[in-house]
């Protein structure tokens, strides 16, 4: 039996892209047919119905995004697969939140297009469009994440994807990757948008204390409520709450919060009321739940309520490509702050950078970057701006004798700061443990890796 060709639409402003992908994909059995902008794209969807799109994101009048705007209003069901030469964060975010199929990188690699091109065509019917958004809300310009390496565009499409969904996300990775970041951009491509974004860091608070300012408590409660006092879930109702290293929290509090995951309800420390709320849980963790349920100081059953969605963020050793754009972007923000016109580093300092492994990943990074933009009086930075930790490979405390210059509290602080990221990384950021292997207590090594900028 006669079997008809999938027919693909290739909407792009350059007529050698557009040849190009005709030629690749007709000689593996596609017809083809050809935009040359995104209003005549958009005309041809209409009247051709195809299998699948390929459309360019950066042209002029419609662009790409706009066109997937128009596509979801129309309520037609294309599998839309977006390709551009200038991936960024917002538009990866933006494009897959809005229903793009995939998002793929100039220049394109054959077998990934045929690949991606060859799902679409498959699973044409149930191509889900979110249809939700006509824009973002603008988020603080500081507070994005950078970076265009594969695994962060990976990132940027599963954002792109759950956003607007009610599932629970679980975020892993070690300290300093920018979960947080990950939460705020989910909730901000999200419906829930327009509410509270509420976070909390459980191991920063108390144990005794953490239920309450989850859940609230009633005046009389315990010594010292002295009022009635709203937890986060409360003021985070009908947005989103993240909890911050998740795996902190106690067993009791950990049976409670499962309730609220099942339910959508629980009752203030202290009190009868049985309060509902309808609030999305973003939580994080930077420790192997899997082993921490194997001894038995994480429960099994919240361990699957939480990590319905899994979004793994790499150490920045591991994504080094994005050092430089990173650097751009913090020192840019770093020099507005301070009143401070620096343009950068210079080369040399550049590739020390790039050489580093980053044990306290983009927080530390953010740490070095902001001191030497502090500490200088040139406008373009150096290598003498860099802490002596990172232009030295050996580490150990003779490179003490060769410092000269520094005053002996900065000498001392930048030698506390080293071996307290060495302990972290023996003990794999595994805080109580560092604690325990530096003989301080839990508190003290929070306060002092505050104090360094690693936290």
């Amino acid at each position: 039996m006669f079997k008809v060709s999938k027919l693909v639409l290739v909407v792009d402003d350059e007529q050698s892209v557009r040849e190009t992908l005709r030629d690749i994909l007709e000689d593996n059995c596609y017809r083809v047919e050809l935009a040359s902008n995104g209003q005549e794209g958009l005309d041809m969807i209409d009247r051709l119905n195809p299998d699948t799109v390929l459309l360019d994101i950066r042209m002029p009048e419609i662009d790409g995004i706009r066109a997937l705007e128009i596509i979801n209003k129309r309520g037609q069901h294309v599998p839309v697969i977006l390709i551009t030469a200038y991936g960024s964060t917002e538009t990866t975010i933006e494009g897959m939140r809005l229903g793009a199929f995939d998002y793929l990188m100039k220049p394109l690699k054959i077998n990934e297009l045929l690949d991606t091109v060859k799902k679409a065509t498959e699973v044409k019917a149930m191509v889900q469009r979110s249809g939700q958004a006509e824009h973002e809300v603008e988020r603080a310009k500081d507070n994005i994440m950078v970076g265009k390496s594969p695994v962060m565009q990976n990132i940027y499409k599963t954002i792109g994807r759950v956003a607007n969904s009610t599932a629970t996300v679980l975020i892993r990775g070690e300290s300093g990757t920018g979960k947080e970041l990950v939460a705020e951009a989910i909730h901000a491509n999200s419906v829930r948008r327009a509410y509270s974004f509420v976070k909390i860091n459980c191991a920063s608070i108390p144990e005794n204390l953490l239920e309450s300012e989850l859940f609230g408590h009633e005046k009389g409660a315990f010594t010292g409520a002295v009022a009635s006092k709203q937890g986060k879930f409360e003021m985070a109702h009908r947005g989103t709450i993240f909890l911050d290293e998740i795996a902190e929290m106690s067993l009791s509090t950990q049976a409670k919060l499962l309730r609220v995951l099942q339910d959508r309800e629980f009752e203030r420390v202290g009190g009868t009321e049985t309060i509902r709320v309808d609030t999305r849980i973003v939580a994080a963790t930077n420790k192997n739940l899997e082993k921490c349920i194997k001894d038995g100081t994480f429960r099994e059953d919240l361990y699957y309520r939480i990590n319905v969605v899994e979004i793994v963020l790499p150490p920045l050793r591991e994504r080094k490509e994005d050092i430089p754009e990173l650097v751009c972007h913090i020192i840019k923000r770093c020099s507005r702050e301070h009143g401070k016109p620096v343009s950068g580093f210079d080369r040399e300092a550049m590739t020390v950078l790039e050489n580093y492994d980053w044990p306290g990943n983009i927080r530390e990074l953010k740490n070095v970057c902001e001191r030497a933009v502090l500490m200088s009086s040139r406008p373009l930075l150096t290598v003498e701006d860099l802490p002596h930790s990172l232009r030295k490979k050996d580490r150990r405390i003779e490179w003490l004798g060769e410092i000269q210059g520094d005053s002996l509290k900065e000498i001392v602080a930048e030698v506390e700061r080293e071996v307290i990221l060495k302990a972290l990384a023996e003990n794999n950021w595994n805080r109580t443990a560092t604690a325990q292997a530096l003989k301080i207590n839990r508190s003290s090594l929070y306060a002092k890796m505050k104090e360094f900028g690693i936290i």
